[in-house]
């Protein structure tokens, strides 16, 4: 089954002049479907499954090309692995942020913010751009800590 996102992700990436080949659309609808960040080796595994052509150096390429034009978000949560994420939010998602827990490596997606949180955003966005002369398009934002699973084993020792 496709995903709702495949198409406008087609469209985009032939918009951007790249031909649709049947690894990188292998690769898109990995992206499209998935449910958590993965990592190349992760959409590899996954892509070869229905497409044991595909090499780990296309993924690793057609992921740069992905992330070059915006259809793709790359994120380091500090596991020295980078991790992919397509650029519209998983599964139709609206925009979000990361919370990382340095304990266990758990990443929390939210996007529930509270009304501080985007006047702060808002106004910064405003006044770096008048700072720098800097149209800002996007942005991605990651908060380091401890889960509460871990900050109570934490606190337990």
């Amino acid at each position: 089954m496709k995903s709702r996102q495949e198409p406008l992700l087609r469209g985009k990436l032939k918009g951007y002049g790249y031909r649709i080949t049947q690894g990188r659309e292998a690769i898109m609808n990995v992206l499209a479907d998935a449910k958590e960040h993965l990592s190349a080796e992760d959409i590899y595994i996954k892509v070869y499954a229905s497409y044991p052509a595909i090499g780990l150096t296309s993924v690793y390429r057609t992921l740069e090309v992905l992330v070059s034009t915006g259809l793709v978000y790359k994120f380091d949560f500090g596991d020295g692995r980078a991790r992919y994420e397509i650029a519209e939010g998983r599964r139709g998602e609206a925009h979000h942020h990361h919370l990382v827990c340095t304990g266990c490596g758990r990443v929390i997606d939210y996007a529930d913010f509270i009304n501080e949180e985007l006047a702060l955003l808002k106004k910064t966005e405003a006044g770096l751009s008048k700072k720098y002369n800097f149209t800002i398009i996007n942005h991605l934002i990651q908060f380091y800590g401890f889960c509460s699973k871990c900050k109570t084993n934490k606190n337990a020792k």
